[in-house]
């Protein structure tokens, strides 16, 4: 019982929230740069947070998350607003996830990181090196998924509710339970294809 009024809740807090964000839209339409400012700090922290899960590198994650704003703040500016029912966070999750993508996909070696050990011993320095080549796997592996199903992983990681991943990625919630174990399937299964590859470079 006490779940069911928990996912109640949930739901209404979702949809004040999306009805603020579209008066916010509204009046960034009619010029308000504080509305705009607004959005950015209510979204902000999420959207660098699933973009520094997926790239792994502070300073590109909020480059690419203030891209994902400008993105925004162009559509706006030319007249092309979301529509009520659109879900903002939802659209700036989407567009981040987008460039993260293209992020990844345009490094010419993703095994490739400026890693600054720290000195100590051996067994120290070994076992900063393999959490740093896991982190590599996983986001090898993250991008051979469908970018649903890596978003829906990224969400629950950072303890999205399935309300709002629903929300986010545009689907029933009913159906996140079941589309969430499709995904974890879906990255176990291309996680050892990775790992076998990388296996077959050494």
């Amino acid at each position: 019982m006490f779940s069911r009024w928990r996912t109640i809740i949930s739901s209404l807090d979702n949809e004040l929230t999306a009805l603020s964000d579209y008066f916010l839209l509204a009046r960034m339409a009619q010029g308000d740069t504080r509305a705009f400012d607004a959005l950015f700090h209510r979204h902000y922290d999420r959207v660098y947070g699933v973009l520094f899960r997926l790239v792994g590198e502070r300073a590109e994650a909020e480059d690419l998350a203030q891209e994902a704003f400008l993105k925004l703040y162009k559509r706006i500016d030319r007249g092309r607003p979301l529509s009520m029912d659109e879900n903002v966070g939802g659209w700036l999750y989407r567009v981040a996830m987008n460039l993260g993508y293209n992020a990844l996909r345009g490094r010419r070696r993703m095994d490739e990181r400026n890693v600054h050990l720290v000195p100590g011993d051996e067994a120290g320095v070994e076992q900063e090196v393999g959490r740093r080549e896991e982190q590599v796997i996983v986001r090898r592996t993250l991008i051979r998924l469908p970018e649903r199903q890596a978003l829906l992983l990224i969400l629950r990681q950072m303890n999205f509710s399935y309300a709002e991943c629903a929300a986010i990625c545009e689907v029933a919630p009913s159906s996140v339970g079941t589309l969430l174990a499709r995904a974890a399937e879906a990255f176990r299964r291309e996680y050892q294809i990775v790992t076998g590859q990388r296996g077959g470079e050494q």
